[in-house]
């Protein structure tokens, strides 16, 4: 018969396997209330250095990718105004992009400050089309590089936050079950005594 640490141990392990990998967000832009200025923390990113608007107003060719909300930077702004920051470190997979054409459109990853990828580029119409980062590995900033900022909408930024791995939760359950295993045989020492 197994001890009931082994069988706690083998439930923990069990469990930590269970949980769910980390799950792409999605930021469509239509949970916001009105149109304006994009709040500085939104879908759990930094939007403070970046000069985005949001409407959902229909405006030919802003066409949105889901929904009404999408969002657009100021007209002529720098590219270094279009920054988002992810809280804790993620992956990125890209966003969807309508407006005119000529605006060409690309995305530069950062991760502790130094660039680690730039993405290739996109010159949108007023069909909405997937902008791809190219990249699979954590990024801490996303910059959205235009030739013509102002003249193109974003809309469905996919993103992913990191979660723990599997083995860090098996590592955590485990050091409880030990623990709660000493708590108990100090509980029994002091009964017995």
């Amino acid at each position: 018969m197994m001890k009931p640490a082994i069988r706690a141990l083998l439930a923990g392990a069990a469990l930590a396997a269970w949980l769910p990998n980390a799950m792409a967000t999605v930021l469509s832009f239509d949970d916001l209330a009105q149109d304006g200025t994009l709040p500085v923390s939104y879908g759990g990113l930094d939007w403070s250095a970046a000069g985005w608007t949001v409407f959902s107003t229909p405006a030919d060719p802003y066409t949105p990718k889901s929904g009404n909300g999408r969002v657009a930077t100021g007209f002529l702004a720098a590219d270094a105004a279009s920054l988002i920051r992810f809280v804790k470190p993620g992956t990125f997979d890209g966003a969807y992009f309508a407006g005119l054409g000529g605006a060409t459109l690309s995305f530069e990853l950062f991760l502790n400050g130094a660039k680690v990828h730039s993405s290739t580029v996109l010159d949108p119409s007023a069909t909405p089309s997937f902008l791809a980062s190219g990249y699979a590995g954590l990024i801490d900033a996303v910059v959205v590089k235009s030739a013509n900022h102002g003249e193109f909408a974003m809309d469905d930024f996919t993103f992913t936050q990191a979660v723990p791995e599997p083995q860090t939760y098996a590592l955590l359950i485990g050091g409880l079950f030990v623990v709660g295993h000493i708590a108990r045989r100090r509980q029994s020492n002091t009964n017995e005594a």
